[in-house]
């Protein structure tokens, strides 16, 4: 079966960078848009970035535009998110899900795939 996992998570202090991959394994049976959501204690899960297949359309959380960059390589089944200029608010679990469809989706429920989340904590 398909499955995404998240890696990349980490302590860092306000004003650092961090970079999240999530790679997908098993078999695709056909295109498909990705998004990185979050979700922090005693707080609803929240979209934070998605990607189309062919990363033509990309779409951002109004709270991290500018300082996060999704990116893709197909070749390698693999979705990254580059997170610059780190907040405390930013602290979170991340996770990566996967639809069957070549379009990204700011709804989670458009997902059908999700990861085990990997952990950030920003400190001030």
């Amino acid at each position: 079966q398909v499955q995404v996992v998240e890696s990349g998570g980490g302590l860092v202090q306000a004003g650092d960078s961090l970079r999240l991959s999530c790679a997908a394994s098993g078999r695709m049976f056909s295109s498909y848009g990705m998004g990185w959501f979050r979700q922090a204690p005693g707080k609803e899960r929240e979209f934070v970035a998605a990607i189309s297949w062919t990363g033509r359309s990309t779409y951002y959380a109004d709270s991290v535009k500018g300082r996060f960059t999704i990116s893709r390589d197909n070749a390698k089944n693999t979705v990254y998110l580059q997170m610059n200029t780190l907040k405390p608010e930013d602290t979170a679990v991340y996770y990566c899900a996967a639809r069957y469809s070549q379009f990204g989706s700011t709804w989670g429920n458009d997902y059908d795939v999700w990861g085990q989340g990997t952990q950030v904590t920003v400190s001030s």
